[in-house]
């Protein structure tokens, strides 16, 4: 008997497997950086208005902190989708298996088989399912740590209401077109959130 071919593919396969976390890699941990922190707002603007910028790009390169949380961001997505490939490669495997053999198979025993593996794609489509949202809810709380990291930082560092402002800025990705490197005070930030992050008990 014939075994129908509309289950399994390897092209179905193939992008369940390759393809588990493109929608997350659209908006992965090397540009999650924090939106736009603002400190001492609140106060009233200094003489001369002063501000000040963060530049997002340089924070994610020298930030410890975000790059050993980075690191165990991708190692975590990495190992999920080697387990969904080495899944997906047993079914098809399984499904050739099933190729082979259907002339020796009763039209029973062939449709019993086809359940059986349509069963198990299900549950492996479901399985990545699932992963993506582990992975999605493991990169929000990430976010949310840097967030509140350096937004607790910046109340500190600008403690005596020096900046009535300080923005973040990402080059190519931010709606302040100039900046004037006098007000660049990223090499602090980064230099204090990283003793900071050193002196913290680890977890």
């Amino acid at each position: 008997m014939r075994i129908r071919k509309q289950f399994v593919t390897k092209g179905l396969l193939a992008a369940l497997a390759a393809g588990l976390f493109m929608a997350c890699n659209g908006n992965k941990a090397g540009n999650n950086a924090p939106a736009t922190p603002a400190a001492g707002t609140n106060a009233p603007a200094a003489a001369g208005f002063k501000i000040a910028y963060v530049d997002l790009d340089s924070l994610e390169a020298h930030f410890e902190y975000f790059k050993e949380k980075k690191s165990q961001l991708e190692q975590k997505q990495q190992g999920m989708d080697n387990q969904l490939k080495a899944k997906a490669r047993a079914l098809q495997s399984e499904y050739q298996d099933l190729q082979r053999k259907a002339s020796t198979l009763t039209q029973e025993q062939g449709e019993a088989a086809q359940r059986s593996l349509m069963a198990k794609q299900q549950q492996l489509e479901q399985e990545a399912q699932n992963m993506r949202a582990e992975y999605a809810q493991s990169e929000t709380k990430f976010n949310e740590e840097l967030q509140k990291k350096l937004d607790d930082f910046l109340k500190s560092f600008n403690a005596d209401k020096r900046f009535a402002f300080i923005f973040s800025y990402r080059t190519g990705q931010s709606n302040i077109l100039y900046v004037d490197s006098a007000y660049d005070v990223t090499a602090e930030v980064i230099k204090g959130m990283n003793v900071k992050a050193s002196e913290a008990p680890a977890k």
